[in-house]
């Protein structure tokens, strides 16, 4: 082990049950706060923020409106155009939501090598609990049965900015499935969504699901 180099803290946060917007609002804090010290080239911290949100729907900067097939209102859901990449995704009750505001400086690492141990680690969460997943070429996020009818477990979604990072990945842990019915989700028409749950047969908690 490299001595010299200086030990990378990582400050956890739970939020719970909270309404989109809030998180948002929280994660753009930390996020212009980090910017703001790089600026200054000042040491950065690296939080990591885990929660549940109420019933929303976000379509990210590249995404389509002819995706959403009804108006969020209507079901009692929010709705957010958001800076990320990737199309449109649900988010709610039942799904583990990570947001990471880390400075890739501080690890020494690039967005690619980020967006690969986002994968990894979720690759290996899901092994715990005996699924088996894998990345699925030209779709974003965390797949099972990539051979015959993908379904997306985990969403993976970043913004990077001077080499901070924003947004991150929505675990279904033991959500209801209909509200994805609403939406082409991430604008993949032949492709579908799952859950821990539904592929184990068995209800988690999030607190099981975030230790590993």
């Amino acid at each position: 082990m490299d001595k010299r180099r200086k030990e990378i803290i990582v400050h956890p946060r739970g939020t719970g049950r909270s309404v989109y917007q809030e998180v948002l609002d929280l994660q753009l804090q930390l996020f212009q706060q980090a910017t703001a010290l790089k600026l200054q080239a000042l040491p950065t911290e690296n939080h990591l923020l885990f929660c549940e949100h109420e019933p929303t729907y976000t379509l990210g900067k590249n995404g389509s409106m002819d995706n959403m097939l009804f108006v969020p209102e209507n079901v009692g859901a929010a709705f957010h155009t958001i800076d990320r990449g990737g199309d449109i995704t649900f988010h709610g009750p039942g799904q583990l939501v990570v947001y990471p505001i880390f400075d890739l400086d501080n690890f020494g690492i690039g967005t690619a090598r980020f967006v690969e141990i986002l994968e990894e680690a979720v690759i290996h969460t899901l092994k715990h609990f005996g699924i088996t997943s894998d990345r699925l070429p030209g779709a974003a996020g965390i797949w099972v049965n990539q051979s015959t009818f993908p379904k997306k477990v985990c969403a993976i979604g970043i913004k990077v900015s001077r080499h901070i990072t924003m947004h991150g990945i929505a675990i279904n842990i033991n959500t209801d499935l209909a509200w994805f019915s609403k939406i082409v989700p991430c604008g993949l028409q032949d492709k579908g969504v799952t859950s821990i749950a539904e592929l184990t047969g068995k209800v988690y908690t999030f607190n099981e699901v975030e230790n590993v």
